[in-house]
């Protein structure tokens, strides 16, 4: 008895394995996602449009699933919104914060300067101690030129051209002596305010991208109930203004 011949698979139909082009166009995505998300130093809301914009231009919209493979109005949506000069200025905020760390590395473990970001944008806090006698507003040139002809370079470096930079000075709630030369904390903390901005002005940083204010203790970051929170809260912040913030 012969054996039966098996028959072949019928002609031309799916193999069913089409949806694996966009599965893993979407595994790819999620994990250019998480690494661009590691390192949260670099990570600005900027960066965070751009990604939910690639998503949207890739098809991974709630309404324009499965369009991974075609070019649309949203891809071109995309590639509009990524090329806008405002998008290179956020991407470079992370550099510059960057650079500011390690352009100030020796500082800042001597607690001279400190170097945050929040949503005004990247703040380059002077501890006044360093930088000012007491009850002063002339600047401690002798052992501070250096620092601040450092910060004159990263205020004129490209990583920040084009942006607008705001000085505040800031006191803690130690009364003015009446014998002194200020009238309130509100003046010294202008005073200072303005020496600093001088002394950049000196350095080549254009004055129509400044502004200054003195806020006395009314902004402390630390608690006037010790020494060194008094200590911490006695400053002038130099802060590289977020486009949001001008």
């Amino acid at each position: 008895m012969g054996k039966k011949k098996k028959k072949k698979g019928g002609g031309g139909g799916p193999s069913g394995q089409e949806w694996l082009t966009t599965y893993s166009d979407m595994v790819t995505l999620v994990l250019c996602f998480f690494a661009i998300m590691f390192n949260p130093d670099e990570v600005t809301p900027s960066t965070v449009s751009q990604i939910s914009v690639s998503f949207l231009a890739r098809g991974m919209g709630a309404q324009a699933g499965g369009n991974t493979l075609s070019i649309g109005r949203l891809a071109e949506m995309g590639n509009n919104i990524l090329s806008l000069p405002s998008t290179d200025k956020g991407k470079s905020l992370g550099t510059a914060l960057k650079k500011a760390v390690s352009l100030f590395t020796p500082e800042i473990k001597s607690k001279k300067i400190s170097v945050t970001s929040d949503e005004r944008g990247i703040i380059i806090s002077l501890a006044s101690d360093a930088f000012f006698e007491p009850a002063s507003a002339v600047i401690n040139i002798e052992s501070t030129r250096d620092i601040l002809l450092r910060l004159g370079a990263l205020l004129n470096s490209p990583e920040v051209a084009g942006r607008k930079f705001r000085v505040e000075g800031h006191t803690d709630t130690t009364p003015i002596d009446p014998a002194g030369p200020w009238e309130s904390n509100w003046e010294l903390s202008t005073a200072r305010s303005i020496a600093v901005l001088k002394y950049m002005l000196g350095v080549g940083v254009e004055e129509k991208r400044f502004q200054v204010a003195g806020f006395a203790d009314t902004a402390p970051v630390s608690s006037d109930d010790t020494p060194e929170g008094r200590a911490n809260n006695r400053r002038v912040d130099v802060i590289i203004l977020d486009d949001a913030h001008l």
